[in-house]
């Protein structure tokens, strides 16, 4: 799976269901790169088109169960190499890691936020 898929299934875990044009602005695609990715993960079972209950005209890309159980599995994966890696330190390291936390968590909040505005 490309990188863009895997993000864009994050994307719509993370804010739900969205329109093809703003998935395309958030991961900085064209709108017709974004509606040949949403078909391919729309084939494979990932994501599904809904319309839209307050506008009939718009449609609308949602994960499916199987979408949301892949982006799951890619976290899971993530925390257990996390794991590893941090069975690997000292003692110290792990301690300034911790100390590090507050600041990691801001730096994570940020970068969430300027995924969620349109990419220039």
């Amino acid at each position: 799976m490309s990188l863009t898929s895997a993000a864009t299934l994050a994307t719509l875990d993370r804010t739900g269901p969205r329109r093809i044009t703003d998935l395309a602005a958030v991961e900085g695609v064209t709108q017709p790169a974004m509606t040949a990715l949403v078909r391919v993960m729309e084939e494979s079972g990932l994501v599904e088109r809904r319309g839209d209950a307050s506008d009939k005209r718009v449609t609308l890309v949602c994960l499916t169960e199987a979408g949301a159980s892949y982006v799951r599995t890619r976290r899971q994966a993530g925390v257990h190499a996390f794991e590893r890696l941090i069975g690997g330190l000292t003692g110290d390291e792990v301690e300034a890691l911790v100390a590090a936390l507050p600041a990691l968590k801001h730096l994570a909040e940020l970068e969430s936020q300027a995924r969620e505005r349109p990419k220039q």
